[in-house]
């Protein structure tokens, strides 16, 4: 237990205690695919070198949450503000027993012990983070040692960027010889057309490069309108669903780090996916279906 106290960022928002019960029921099975844990900080004290302080938000309230929603099992990223110390991930993982997986921030010198112990807890991934507000990207010589540690676990990579990024990024992510899975269908202008020059070189980025998923995550993210709807990103997530039905994923994104204007309710975000995904086969496939085959292949349990 740290002695250690931390001060929450004064424009901090927290997630919504009391969240709406979605109107939309997902399928049994269906995985929040995208989620994190903060702390608690007294028992797993934030990195020194992190550029934001969350509330805390831990395990018992995620699993709460998950429950709520009507989701089975959770995939839990390693939030930025922990660093490469997985120990918060770790505890919620062993705690979930088995209906949790996770994906770790790990740094090249790791041992193949840790990554051992990594993959015994459920961490079926690594995440490389390039979003300058968030953390200062290394080369792509530092990730490639990571890769080459990682592959033969079998994990995968996840990248978050923007999406100007995503041109200067592409031969390295090409490179990538695992599953190469790609947050918030990598943060593009949705003021922008859905067949413009920008989002079209997303759309034949995943086409031309079959290891290439995406998570249809985050529109809270996207959305020019904020709290009055998220309507307007609606077309952009529904063209990768439709055109990629085998290589999407779906999270909460809870707590929802770094929101400024205000924080979502996660019913309604659940109640989003139909609008996205318009048949069952289509939500079959996002929730269940997908997320079971990347990370739960052959029905491995813990």
């Amino acid at each position: 237990m740290s002695t250690e106290t931390f001060e929450v960022d004064h424009d901090w928002l927290c997630f919504e205690p009391d969240p709406s019960k979605p109107n939309f029921q997902v399928p049994e099975g269906s995985v929040d695919a995208h989620c994190h844990v903060f702390g608690p900080s007294r028992q797993f004290p934030f990195a020194k070198e992190r550029k934001y302080t969350p509330c805390d938000a831990g395990k018992d309230q995620l699993f709460a949450l998950r429950d709520h929603l009507g989701f089975s099992r959770n995939v839990i990223v390693q939030a930025t503000c922990h660093g490469a110390n997985n120990d918060a991930l770790v505890d919620a993982l062993i705690a979930s027993n088995g209906r949790a997986r996770g994906v770790a921030t790990v740094e090249p010198d790791i041992t193949d012990a840790q990554l051992a112990q990594l993959h015994a807890a459920g961490v079926r991934g690594v995440r490389f983070n390039y979003v300058r507000r968030l953390v200062d990207p290394e080369d792509d010589a530092y990730y490639w040692r990571i890769v080459e540690k990682i592959a033969p676990l079998g994990w995968h990579v996840v990248v978050y960027f923007e999406a100007e990024d995503l041109a200067e990024k592409w031969d390295f992510f090409t490179s990538i010889p695992t599953t190469l899975v790609v947050d918030h269908i990598g943060r593009p202008d949705v003021s922008q057309p859905v067949d413009g020059d920008g989002f079209e070189e997303f759309v034949r980025f995943m086409r031309e490069n079959d290891n290439v998923w995406t998570k249809v995550t985050c529109p809270e993210r996207l959305s020019l309108r904020g709290q009055a709807g998220l309507k307007d990103t609606v077309p952009f997530y529904r063209r990768i669903v439709e055109n990629f039905p085998d290589r999407v994923l779906w999270g909460t994104d809870w707590a929802h780090p770094n929101l400024k204007s205000f924080m979502p309710d996660d019913g309604r975000l659940v109640d989003f996916i139909p609008l996205i995904a318009p048949s069952s086969d289509l939500r079959q496939k996002l929730l269940v279906d997908n997320p079971a085959r990347l990370y739960w292949k052959d029905g491995e349990n813990g």
